[in-house]
């Protein structure tokens, strides 16, 4: 197969496995991205490669498919691993590669990642994985135990790769390499790869890793069609919140990520919207990882309106359908703004960003337009209006029960709508996590959702309930 035919953009013209093309066609993968043209090729012809592309962009299939093509399924060796700088972009990562291979048999995709308990991941890697996606230090912190063995490893891929250096963990990658075959193939993707901050520090690591890499750099940024960019002035920083209390009551995003530059900013700006009557909540890197999961599926789950985050967010999580992104200040790091802009009008899909510019930050704005080598225009706010801050459409309630008590969401969903319960249409979605469990309901039916789950058992057992958003 020629790279031209790949580039014709069905994934019919790659050398895949019947059923890996089965399952593509049914997920409604028909036609390739441009990183997956311009990368799968080389990938399954076991090239190494280096690639960057835009957030949302379809990295995960980019490699994806090039590791499940690979795989001697009936060793149960580690033969691939991937390393993410956050436990969210594993968790995405590791969910994407195993809606990719439900149609392979015996394909085991393994997390690796700290916050979790380490008792559980020893149990698994004793009955053997196929597949590894982790973070970096709890990877190590395996090979150091001797309870991760990379000897057959075919596959190496660092995703996000200049983010994992960002975060200092470049020693500890070198420790990880170190336990790999010379002989495996190496794969980094990055969203900002050969430029921005990350830059520098990528080069000589890539050198150091990769073998006569195909370089496939995408610089296209989001077009206006798919994501409205708007830069309004603002007097001082006492004019900032009244500024984003309005661009919320304009726009009305039913979901929406505020970022800003520090951890007390966010704290203190949710508190401050949740006080104009807004439906707000921190994210930020000091969150308990408990409190963190709890935060991100009120969120997912449309319980809560507005995320305001730290850049921590900017990467890694799996957020649909984001309306709208909201930069309270501009970032410090230039390609840190393209990466916020990039988590709304994702896959397709359209949305606004807008930006707050305070005079002093004038020689910031220039800096930016000068980097995406656009005409960057401020514009005033829009009219004020009266109208009432957007309610939540749903309310989420949290059980005190999980996977270790074999509860699935069938039994959640079926104990809410069976005799005397509410419908199914009014059941948002449902997250079982190890030792509890969250579903989302229609705000109006929250009380008697609430009173059906205490009232009845679950797989034989009453379930502590309660509700945990506003």
């Amino acid at each position: 197969m020629s790279d031209a035919a790949a580039h014709a953009g069905a994934f019919s013209a790659l050398p895949l496995a019947p059923e890996l093309l089965a399952n593509l066609d049914s997920l409604g993968y028909h036609a390739m991205t441009p990183i997956q043209a311009a990368s799968l090729p080389a990938t399954l012809a076991g090239r190494d490669l280096i690639a960057q592309a835009k957030t949302g962009s379809g990295k995960t299939a980019a490699f994806g498919l090039g590791l499940l093509s690979r795989l001697e399924r009936d060793s149960f060796r580690v033969q691939a691993l991937v390393l993410c700088p956050t436990r969210e972009l594993a968790d995405q990562v590791a969910g994407e590669l195993r809606r990719l291979a439900r149609t392979l048999a015996n394909v085991k995709v393994l997390t690796l990642c700290g916050g979790a308990p380490f008792g559980p991941q020893l149990a698994s890697l004793a009955h053997g994985a196929h597949i590894v996606v982790g973070t970096p230090g709890r990877v190590e912190e395996h090979l150091r135990k001797g309870s991760l063995d990379l000897g057959g490893l075919a596959s190496l891929v660092l995703d996000e790769a200049d983010r994992m250096l960002d975060m200092g963990f470049q020693a500890t990658l070198e420790a990880i390499v170190a336990a790999t075959p010379a002989s495996r193939q190496t794969l980094l993707f990055s969203a900002t790869g050969l430029q921005g901050a990350g830059a520098e520090a990528l080069r000589p690591i890539a050198a150091a890793l990769l073998r006569d890499p195909l370089e496939v750099a995408l610089t296209e940024t989001h077009d206006e069609t798919s994501i409205r960019q708007h830069f309004h002035r603002v007097a001082d920083e006492a004019a900032r919140l009244p500024a984003l209390c309005r661009l919320l009551r304009h726009h009305r995003p039913e979901s929406s990520v505020v970022f800003c530059n520090t951890k007390r900013e966010t704290q203190e700006l949710a508190e401050a919207l949740n006080r104009e009557g807004f439906s707000a909540l921190a994210l930020h890197g000091d969150l308990e990882q408990r409190d963190r999961d709890r935060l991100l599926v009120l969120f997912a789950n449309k319980s809560v309106s507005i995320l305001v985050a730290t850049d921590v967010a900017a990467r890694g999580l799996d957020i649909e359908a984001l309306d709208a992104v909201f930069n309270y200040q501009l970032a410090r790091d230039l390609a840190v703004h393209v990466h916020r802009v990039g988590r709304t009008g994702r896959a397709g899909g359209s949305g606004v960003a807008c930006t707050l510019v305070a005079e002093a930050e004038a020689y910031r704005l220039e800096r930016l337009a000068d980097f995406l080598g656009e005409v960057l225009d401020t514009e005033p706010l829009p009219s004020p209006r009266d109208t009432a801050p957007l309610v939540p459409a749903m309310a989420t309630l949290q059980l005190g029960s999980g996977k270790k008590q074999k509860l699935r969401p069938g039994d959640i969903l079926g104990a809410l709508t069976g005799e005397g319960g509410i419908a199914g249409d009014q059941v948002g979605k449902i997250k079982v996590m190890q030792n509890s469990a969250y579903v989302a309901v229609r705000r109006e039916v929250a009380k008697p959702a609430l009173a059906k789950l205490e009232g009845d058992k679950l797989k034989g057992r009453s379930v502590r309930v309660r509700r945990v958003s506003r």
